[in-house]
C-alpha cells in the first residue's frame, strides 16, 4: 500500500536530513547511518552532509552539548555519556572538552542521582552497598559521591 521512497537524488536527501535535524540534533555519523538506512547511496549522502556542515545545520560540537546537557540532567554521569558518544561517532577530544567543562559538577551531580535513589543514605550492609555502587556505576559515576 505505501511504499517507502528511496532517496536518490541530492535533495530528497537533504529534505530527509533536514526532516531528522528538525526532530533534534545529530551527529554526522548518526545521520549519515539513518540516510543510509533510507536508501541514501554513501557517496551522495557524505556531499549533502558536507554541504549541511558548511551551511551550519550540522555540528558534531552542537550535538555533543546538546547531548551531554540533556543526560546530566536526567542523572547520568561522565563515564556513561562519553562511551554514549563514542558510539554516535562524536570524536574523543570534543567529547572530553565538552565533559571537562566547569559548567558541569560531575560531583554534585552524582550526589543528586544517589540522593534521589537512595534517600537513606549509604548502607552498613556489604550486600546494599554493593547494590549502591552498581548503580552509581551504571550511571556513569566512577564511585559513591563524596560526603
Amino acid at each position: 500500500m505505501f511504499r517507502r521512497t528511496t532517496l536518490e537524488t541530492p535533495q530528497a536527501i537533504r529534505r530527509s536530513a533536514m526532516d531528522l535535524l528538525a526532530r533534534r540534533e545529530h551527529s554526522r555519523t548518526e545521520l549519515s547511518r539513518k540516510l543510509r538506512q533510507r536508501g541514501a547511496p554513501p557517496n551522495l549522502a557524505d556531499i549533502e552532509l558536507d554541504k549541511l556542515e558548511e551551511d551550519g545545520l550540522l555540528s558534531d560540537e552542537r550535538f555533543c552539548e546538546a547531548y551531554v546537557h540533556a543526560r546530566s540532567q536526567r542523572g547520568y554521569g561522565p563515564v556513561r555519556l562519553r562511551e554514549e558518544l563514542r558510539q554516535r561517532g562524536v570524536t574523543d577530544r570534543l567529547v572530553e572538552s565538552i565533559l571537562s567543562d566547569p559548567a558541569y559538577d560531575w560531583a554534585a551531580l552524582a550526589r543528586h542521582a544517589f540522593d534521589k535513589r537512595f534517600p537513606e543514605g549509604r548502607a552498613n550492609d556489604l550486600a546494599e552497598r554493593s547494590k549502591q555502587l552498581r548503580f552509581m556505576q551504571y550511571r556513569g559515576f566512577a564511585g559513591f559521591p563524596d560526603d
